[in-house]
């Protein structure tokens, strides 16, 4: 049912893009504008600029006649609207509109689509940290002292806004290169924006939300055009043959706001539990992603799901090859990599690998050696794969030994930790995969410390909120060979699929 009075009579959504030249087709900007009219919506024009100064100006155009009709707009923009808590105050520009004033000033973006987005980065972590944080990402020739290719290894600023802990899939605004990124569309989308909100055709017609809005139902007023912040991968597509994912995403962002207006369900307060506190930065500096926080249930073909193991797998490998910029990795890492993320279908934990120089070689000379797999969880010991092991590989997991708990016990620390005891006899050449607990891998290292034999890689994947972080950071520091992934996110999973793609690559 059409609800009687929808806030919009018109939605256009906008897919942004990053490139350095001109470019159509994947990978560069859409737009599609969709009208309400009599009869049922009707998409009216979809374009694809093969620039942003052409888009700008199409835009322009658009809008100032569809205010001019005297219709309501809704303009979606596929990249964020601001920054992390912090970041405004720190280059001096107090608020959202400080921000933009900032860039719109220092970004150059020709006509061809040539522009300094490396350079301003680089500018910006100058002021904020005197260092090369928080914006990473470039290709080699945009790397300088103040901008890396790889993310720093400290936050200067929070890595996420709030909006974004509200949205699973969501990249961090700070990296500006690679696959998926958001940063560089964001420096030079943000530039653009800041010409159409205060176009003189468009100036007296238009808000930003929520940050001219605020946080709250919308009342009509002088404005005719809201420029908003949208996700285009919180929305399904099907791509037909031959057809660009791009141009389906604006296609189905638009037609799925126009449909929740009409139903009365399309919501510009942001989520209740909202703090004041935090309303306070969402509104005045870090934006809102229209629908975060919003429950959207999709419709689910039962009958619809690959069945295939090799298929399966073979759409696996590509989505992560697709969303992940591998080649930043050696390329036996980025094989282990494709496991691991594989067996969590997290993309985002790419950036959190960290290796030793020759790990990966190591554990996989000592595993067609014969080594055995020393595992600190059974459910790591069930997750390895026997038949991929090269060479019969006996794999060990001492926790259930009758003799751990009460030596846990009488030692005032953990089964997991005590089990390690155990592996002593072996521990010389071998591979090590915690997927469990800290305490086994704070053990593990303290008895190297003192003297114990030392394997051939330990693959550090320990979980939990306590020890896990800094366990696997005292492990990158040891000067032992292994990988592992910083923070807290770990499991036995992982620490499976890792030796799995030591035996045997992608198989």
């Amino acid at each position: 049912m059409v609800a009687a009075n929808p806030v919009f009579d018109a939605y256009v959504m906008v897919d942004w893009s990053a490139e350095s030249r001109p470019k159509l087709g994947a990978d560069s900007v859409w737009w599609v504008c969709l009208e309400r009219t009599a009869s049922g919506m009707v998409e009216r024009t979809i374009s694809n600029p093969p620039t942003r100064a052409r888009a700008e100006a199409e835009l322009a155009d658009l809008l100032s006649d569809l205010a001019a009709r005297g219709l309501t707009v809704l303009v979606g923009l596929d990249f964020a609207l601001g920054y992390p808590k912090g970041f405004a105050d720190s280059i001096g520009a107090r608020d959202w509109k400080g921000v933009w004033r900032r860039l719109a000033a220092e970004i150059k973006d020709g006509d061809d689509n040539a522009n300094n987005r490396f350079e301003v980065a680089a500018q910006l972590n100058r002021m904020v940290s005197g260092g090369a944080a928080p914006f990473w990402g470039c290709p080699d020739k945009g790397k300088s002292a103040n901008l890396t290719a790889t993310r720093p290894e400290r936050d200067a600023l929070p890595r996420l806004r709030t909006t974004e802990t509200h949205m699973p899939g969501t990249k961090s605004v700070w990296q500006l290169f690679y696959n998926g990124s958001v940063g560089g569309q964001t420096l030079l989308g943000i530039a653009r924006l800041h010409r159409l909100r205060f176009h003189p055709w468009l100036a007296e017609q238009s808000v930003v939300w929520p940050f001219e809005t605020g946080l709250q139902p919308l009342t009509k007023g002088k404005w005719r055009i809201l420029f908003a912040e949208v996700y285009p991968s919180m929305v399904p597509v099907t791509v037909p043959a031959g057809g660009i994912k791009d141009c389906e995403q604006v296609r189905a962002l638009a037609h799925h706001f126009a449909a929740t207006d009409a139903a009365g369900t399309l919501s510009f307060s942001g989520p209740a539990d909202l703090t004041e506190a935090e309303r306070d930065i969402v509104e005045r500096e870090e934006g809102w992603i229209l629908g975060a926080g919003q429950k959207s249930v999709p419709v689910v073909d039962i009958h619809d799901w690959i069945k295939d193991p090799a298929e399966i797998y073979r759409h696996s490998f590509a989505t992560i090859r697709r969303e992940v910029a591998l080649d930043q990795y050696p390329a036996d890492v980025a094989e282990v990599l494709i496991r691991i993320i594989h067996s969590c279908g997290m993309t985002e934990i790419a950036p959190d690998m960290a290796w030793s120089d020759g790990a990966i070689a190591a554990g996989r000379a000592a595993l067609a050696k014969g080594a055995p797999i020393l595992v600190d969880a059974e459910m790591v010991s069930h997750g390895i794969i026997r038949r991929l092991l090269p060479a019969a590989n006996p794999v060990v997991c001492t926790l259930n030994d009758p003799s751990v708990a009460p030596a846990a016990k009488a030692q005032g620390t953990t089964r997991s930790a005590m089990a390690v005891e155990s592996w002593l006899p072996q521990l010389d050449g071998a591979i090590v995969a915690i997927g469990n607990a800290p305490t086994a891998l704070f053990h593990l290292l303290e008895l190297i410390k003192a003297g114990a034999a030392k394997p051939a890689l330990i693959l550090g994947f320990p979980v939990g909120f306590v020890g896990a972080m800094e366990s696997k950071e005292a492990l990158t520091q040891s000067g032992l060979p292994f990988l592992t992934l910083r923070g807290r996110k770990g499991g036995s999973a992982m620490a499976a699929a890792a030796v799995n793609a030591l035996a045997g690559g992608l198989e």
